[in-house]
């Protein structure tokens, strides 16, 4: 574990979070606050039900909190254009993949660039480029139902790094693999967070992807407790 990363300026702050559903009757969270360096790996665990994945919809830009403020870059996202945020800072990894089964592996890659910069021309190269970074070449032009699950998660993650993006969000990334293929997940991001200079935050069941992590938050009751040490 390393302390470097906490004594940077924050890269992504969230302040005094807290998200109600059901008119008010439900409360997802009761108040986080986290810092996240520029990058740092993070990692958020607790039991189903605590608010992991809202926390991380919140962070992402895809729902907003009832109270509190995310700023990114030390800029509040309800003052920046959430689609250029999400479409060209952040990349997000989810458990269930959210492939589409009839687009090859080559062409589920390109699916976040027609919101990005890149020019059409340069799309399927750039694709190709990535999942032989997550070492797919020989599996480009395979539709998900023909991969495995381990296969799957390294589209999944060649998808989510399409933009370039500088923060990358996963939702319980390992949690549909056997231990070797998770084993490999973990190590492939770590290997990317190191090429890429990525700032991680990861939601996790696992006791192993929290080991990977510089810092570790447990929500609970609504709260975000850090349990690093």
């Amino acid at each position: 574990m390393s302390d470097a990363p906490a004594a940077r300026p924050p890269l992504l702050e969230a302040n005094g979070l807290a998200k109600f559903y059901a008119d008010g009757n439900v409360q997802a969270l009761r108040g986080v606050s986290i810092a996240v360096a520029p990058g740092e790996f993070l990692a958020i665990t607790g039991p189903s039900g605590c608010g992991k994945s809202t926390l991380l919809h919140l962070l992402g830009g895809l729902d907003r909190p009832t109270e509190g403020e995310v700023r990114f870059r030390n800029q509040p996202l309800v003052g920046l254009d959430l689609d250029r945020y999400r479409a060209r800072e952040v990349g997000f990894v989810f458990q269930s993949f959210h492939l589409l089964p009839t687009l090859s592996a080559l062409e589920n890659v390109q699916i976040p660039m027609f919101e990005g910069p890149i020019p059409r021309s340069q799309r399927e190269p750039l694709a190709s480029e990535l999942l032989a970074e997550v070492g797919l070449s020989t599996r480009i032009r395979h539709r998900p139902a023909q991969l495995s699950i381990g296969e799957r998660q390294r589209v999944a993650v060649a998808r989510a790094l399409a933009n370039s993006p500088s923060l990358l969000l996963a939702d319980e990334p390992t949690g549909n693999l056997d231990s070797k293929s998770q084993d490999e997940i973990i190590a492939l991001l770590a290997r990317l967070r190191g090429e890429r200079g990525l700032t991680m935050v990861i939601v996790t069941h696992s006791p192993e992807v929290a080991r990977a992590a510089d810092r570790r938050f447990a929500l609970k009751d609504g709260l975000a407790v850090d349990v690093s040490s």
